[in-house]
């Protein structure tokens, strides 16, 4: 799933972001990486272009820029935004997502989110962890060299003008998430709800204590790796980590608030509730850690919701007991279902491809390759819990189902959002003609209001479409700004779970569906074997 991460700076040196960008730098302490001659060590694979920058230098473009029009020359100015759109690792191999499509997505996303501003944009094909993802640098002169349109994030007439500064607001910030999830279905990417929160809640500040502590620690166990001995502890936790992870512990064993209470009160933790909300204190703090910074798992909704599903649990458990106790071959069976089902793939035709012209060797690795999909797919087959091929056949028609309803009603829902989007596009246009329309009305001849409707034609020709639009949707009364974006809001966050659900069941579809081909294929070849054992037989 892509995530968006903000960063805002005070350096006036513009060429730092540049060079951070395009050379080697040290992931804890931010510094350059220098080779034995000290010399920088340029980035294996990058690539990187400049918006608005009219073919100078990024740099230079900024500073001459902030000359022009008399801004950022204090020390406590904000001199430019680093935005960091991160890709999924599995978007490449499964999405055929590359360096290349990712700078194209980073350069749209720049120029229609952050328009009249001078900009690098830069993507890198791995991170700092070295899992693989993706993911493009965005940095833009805080300062807007251009009067541009009335944006949904913009709210004050200042952050259209040129010659003012961009601000990465909370409402900015949110409706960037949700472009980026946009971008992600529309796309085909990974995706999942950047607007409501996470499971765990993992601040930067932690995330490099975390990364900081594995490597002082692989650092301390690799001489005993080197001799033989096995270490006690290999993986480095935060001690926030720790806690959430007591905390789950707890809950997995609890079903009331109560028992959650004293289970944690037993590992050194107390748990508080004021005005709705969770905290939690460990021995070594004297300030309670609150459950909204450690995760939306943690709080007090999530938290009860785990109790009574446990107690509920439980108490069918003990109603299960009190009848018939389930067999050992149930219970292996039940987690033989739960398991996710191996990846099946389709049988080769071997006769159609030594026909094409296939050799030897190649007839050789698919026959290992068939028995092997054969073998896959009867466990998948079992597994699923299908005793003939009608009832497959019935299954695979079902998955068909239910995937086509959630395309329908995931059609319908981005038409709707579709319609939303339009509407608060002519509500911005609309709102900015305001001064204008306000202008005309101060006017006191017909004449006057002639002149001046001249003087202003492009802006009453947007203001007349937008009434237009208005007057052919039955909208008399303009909706908020806010409620608007919120509604919009709402409306991608909708989306994203049933762009995840629909994939999960074209997953499955796809899967059934090879498993049938493949059982097919299975009968048609046991078919001639059971005739010819026929033929011995009389």
């Amino acid at each position: 799933m892509a995530t968006l991460k903000h960063i805002n700076s005070k350096n006036a040196d513009y060429g730092a972001a540049e060079q951070y960008l395009l050379f080697e730098h040290d992931e804890f302490t931010m510094k350059p990486v220098l080779d034995e001659t000290g010399r920088l060590i340029p980035r294996e694979d990058y690539r990187l272009s400049t918006l608005n920058c009219g073919g100078e230098d990024f740099a230079v473009a900024c500073m001459r820029a902030n000359l022009r029009y008399e801004k950022n020359q204090r020390r406590e100015d904000v001199k430019s935004h680093h935005y960091i759109i991160s890709f999924d690792p599995r978007d490449g191999p499964d999405n055929g997502l590359t360096v290349d499509r990712a700078q194209e997505l980073g350069e749209k996303f720049c120029a229609e989110h952050f328009p009249g501003h001078q900009a690098l944009v830069c993507t890198h094909p791995d991170g700092h962890n070295h899992s693989g993802n993706i993911h493009v640098h965005i940095v833009i002169n805080s300062l807007r060299i251009e009067e541009v349109p009335f944006l949904p994030y913009m709210d004050r007439p200042a952050d259209t003008k040129a010659g003012c500064k961009h601000r990465c607001t909370d409402a900015a910030l949110r409706y960037f998430k949700s472009e980026v999830m946009e971008m992600c279905h529309r796309e085909g990417l990974y995706q999942i709800d950047l607007l409501n929160g996470s499971k765990n809640r993992v601040t930067d500040r932690e995330y490099w204590a975390q990364k900081k502590g594995q490597a002082a620690l692989d650092k301390q166990n690799a001489p005993m790796i080197a001799g033989g001995i096995t270490p006690r502890q290999t993986k480095f936790e935060t001690n926030k980590e720790k806690l959430r992870q007591t905390i789950r512990a707890a809950l997995s064993a609890a079903a009331s608030f109560e028992d959650f209470s004293s289970l944690l009160l037993r590992e050194g933790v107390t748990v508080k509730e004021s005005r709705g909300r969770l905290s939690y204190l460990t021995p070594d703090r004297t300030k309670p850690i609150s459950a909204r910074k450690l995760g939306d798992d943690f709080d007090r909704a999530a938290v009860l919701a785990v109790l009574e599903q446990n107690a509920a649990r439980a108490a069918e458990k003990a109603a299960a007991i009190s009848s018939t106790p389930p067999s050992i071959q149930d219970q292996l069976r039940a987690d033989r279902a739960a398991r996710t089902a191996p990846n099946v793939q389709r049988l080769v035709d071997i006769e159609q491809k030594k026909a094409e012209g296939k050799g030897r060797g190649y007839e050789r690795w698919a026959t290992m390759h068939n028995l092997k999909q054969m073998a896959a797919t009867l466990n998948v087959y079992q597994e699923y819990g299908f005793t003939s091929p009608e009832q497959l056949e019935a299954a695979v028609d079902t998955a068909y189902q239910e995937m086509r309803q959630t395309s329908g009603e995931l059609k319908a829902l981005e038409t709707k959002l579709q319609g939303k989007k339009e509407l608060q596009r002519q509500v911005l246009a609309y709102a900015k003609t305001k001064p204008v329309r306000d202008g005309l009305k101060a006017q006191k001849s017909p004449k006057a209001r002639e002149a001046y409707r001249q003087a202003h034609e492009s802006d009453f020709i947007i203001a007349d479409a937008a009434a237009r639009y208005f007057k052919a949707h039955g909208i008399t009364r303009l909706p908020a700004r806010k409620a608007l974006q919120d509604e919009i809001e709402q409306l991608v966050s909708k989306k994203s779970g049933l762009y995840n659900t629909y994939h999960a069941q074209k997953q499955r579809f796809k899967e059934l569906q090879t498993v049938k081909r493949n059982i097919d294929q299975i009968l048609r070849r046991e078919e001639p074997r059971r005739r010819k054992e026929q033929s011995h037989e009389r």
